[in-house]
């Protein structure tokens, strides 16, 4: 594994679709796959470097992607980007690496491709961890976040996205504590975002997954913060009234990214699930 940057470049999936999907592989024993979420410069290492490295000591094999347009991924500009293509990427980077059996942790975009993933794929997908996950509400719902609003406003606006407007778009959008904005996250994202062209953004389609989440057979850890400005709050009990095997556990004091700002309770948690069930 190299460094390029400040993000390491690890494994290329060459998928039966053509595509080219970047993935971190570290560790050995059960397979943990960690799917990131979307937005500007997002990566699988940006979302979840405080995470993974917790699993891996621990004795499990984990794979980090990068999705679809985002990362060291391809960044295909002539096709759309509905939620299947994401799900066949994932689903395809990991016959690449071998994997027959998984749990599947997600966020936001990377919760409602877990949830596809599990869908598309029982077999493959022994457990879920969600977090926030997308998916769960209509659009005019989304439309009406202040997070969101941010977002669309900040890559709407046709203006450069320079480091400040990106620092405060983290701070104040998609955390609760702005001190988790750092100068590497920033870094990190400006890297990506130098290579990536919009169009996957700008052709996202995620269904909403709310009525399907009843045909979930395996257990689900969730994770919500309840100072969440980009996903509606009526996802929380669609997940609790949907899903029938689900622990879900609600924090204060947190916004969209609890792996990031509740690192330790997260990593606590997401081992006892993977442990225990």
């Amino acid at each position: 594994m190299s460094m390029i940057g400040r993000l390491p470049e690890g494994n290329y999936a060459d998928c039966a679709n053509g595509y080219r999907i970047h993935y971190l592989d570290e560790g050995q024993g059960e397979v943990v796959v960690f799917l990131h979420g979307s937005g500007p410069g997002a990566s699988g290492y940006s979302n979840f470097k405080g995470n993974y490295p917790v699993l891996v000591e621990a004795g499990y094999r984990c794979i980090v992607p990068d999705h679809i347009g985002y990362g060291f991924s391809d960044k295909p500009n002539d096709v759309d980007h509905p939620l299947s293509f994401f799900v066949e990427c994932i689903k395809q980077t990991l016959d690449v690496a071998g994997v027959e059996r998984c749990t599947v942790v997600g966020n936001s975009l990377g919760g409602a491709v877990a949830i596809g993933l599990a869908l598309e794929h029982p077999a493959l997908v022994e457990k879920l961890i969600l977090m926030a996950p997308g998916g769960l509400s209509e659009m005019p719902e989304y439309q009406a976040m202040p997070g969101m609003q941010k977002v669309f406003k900040v890559f709407g606006s046709g203006e450069p996205v320079t480091p400040e407007v990106m620092k405060d778009l983290f701070a104040t959008g998609l955390m609760y504590d702005g001190r988790h904005a750092t100068d590497e996250l920033v870094e990190e994202r400006m890297q990506i975002m130098q290579i990536m062209n919009g169009h996957v953004m700008a052709t996202m389609k995620i269904p909403v997954l709310v009525e399907r989440l009843q045909e979930l057979q395996c257990p689900v850890l969730g994770f919500w913060g309840m100072d969440e400005q980009m996903m509606p709050e009526n996802g929380i009990m669609a997940m609790a009234k949907n899903i029938k095997h689900l622990r879900l556990i609600l924090v204060t004091e947190c916004g969209h990214w609890v792996m990031v700002e509740h690192e330790d309770m997260f990593n606590r948690a997401c081992l006892d699930f993977v442990q225990h069930g």
